[in-house]
């Protein structure tokens, strides 16, 4: 089974340079914007989308990105909504991947069996669920996987070799490392240590890496994109969104072509490594 996931990363295998994978919250500020600003995304050099499940107890997201999903969750925003959204977003577009990024409650109390059908019909390609480690395989990544669905997993910092493999055994797609010990949004990513761990983490895959968390500029996201596969940013993005609502928390005539513009900009910054690596 081959994935929208799998299909893009060869492609950039083909081209020599890392993927550009940008993270948003569904439904922020509201789901019309949210849409805008999701297909806005491709034409501004996002190789692959990730999109946050807005959930109420986001406990691996930092400041800017839970104030995201409250925002959504404010604006009326559901994972049936969210579904509608990828769906909407397929009528454009059939090749970009989109990854669902979130937490187990939602997707437990929608029906595991029911949302997998849903995700996979409305055109989801893979899945982040941040709080189902690798002993709750039998829960939605096994049944993911028979549905067709990447099940993508995080490797942090403290990961060591020993749990490495566990972390790995049902992994597809790519293998998000996760650059700083920590939420989303907080510290900056060190661009030697991270092309350590990239290396450590292929001595036990030949899955593509994609790092994130910290990455907020096109000179990070270039030194990144060095040492990985794959460069995500999400709190950076959402921060230039939020600085153009106004003061109800409401979409301006800026909002879209903030995060277009930096989505842009953070974009070259991942393909200029590649000739800086040639």
């Amino acid at each position: 089974m081959t994935t929208r996931i799998d299909t893009r990363f060869a492609e950039l295998q083909k081209e020599g340079r890392a993927a550009f994978v940008t993270f948003v919250m569904a439904g922020d500020p509201d789901p019309a914007t949210s849409l805008s600003i999701i297909k806005a995304l491709p034409k501004a050099g996002a190789d692959i989308i990730e999109i946050g499940m807005p959930f109420t107890d986001p406990m691996a997201d930092g400041p800017a990105i839970q104030a995201a999903g409250l925002r959504a969750l404010k604006a009326g925003m559901t994972l049936t909504k969210t579904l509608g959204l990828v769906r909407d977003f397929r009528k454009d577009d059939g090749r970009t991947p989109l990854v669902l990024m979130g937490y187990y409650n939602p997707i437990y109390i929608y029906g595991v069996d029911k949302f997998l059908a849903d995700a996979k019909a409305a055109g989801v390609d893979g899945l982040i669920i941040v709080d189902l480690p690798p002993e709750e395989d039998t829960e939605l990544c096994l049944p993911a996987m028979k549905a067709g669905l990447n099940f993508i997993r995080l490797a942090t910092p403290t990961t060591d070799d020993k749990r490495l493999p566990a972390v790995l055994a049902n992994t597809s797609g790519f293998v998000y490392y996760v650059s700083i010990t920590g939420i989303t949004g907080s510290a900056s990513a060190d661009t030697a240590q991270v092309a350590d761990a990239v290396a450590r983490i292929k001595r036990h895959t030949k899955l593509p890496v994609c790092v994130g968390f910290g990455i907020r500029t096109p000179e990070a996201a270039r030194g990144i994109a060095q040492a990985a596969n794959g460069v995500v940013v999400g709190s950076a993005l959402i921060d230039a969104l939020r600085e153009t609502l106004d003061s109800d928390n409401r979409a301006t005539a800026k909002t879209v072509s903030a995060v277009a513009d930096l989505t842009a900009a953070l974009a070259q910054g991942v393909r200029g490594a590649k000739q800086a690596a040639e």
